[in-house]
């Protein structure tokens, strides 16, 4: 009768990275996006952005300043 011999601190050590790979790897199903979801949003931000940079107002250009009379 032989049994093996392991080292408890290792193997506990082990355990401890399995479960952490484990709930990386669900967190990444739960809060991932997909690279589709990442441009899609990435393209919105960029037309919103764009589209509030359309209408700021440039110094002199407020409504009541008549700078052609």
């Amino acid at each position: 009768m032989s049994a093996e011999i392991i080292n408890l601190r290792m193997a506990r050590k082990q355990k401890q990275r399995q479960d952490k790979d484990k709930t990386a790897e669900d967190n990444r199903r739960k809060y991932g996006r997909s690279k589709a979801e990442r441009e899609a949003a990435r393209k919105r931000r960029e037309d919103l952005e764009s589209h509030v940079d359309g209408h700021k107002l440039e110094p002199g250009d407020a409504p009541g300043d008549d700078a052609d009379s």
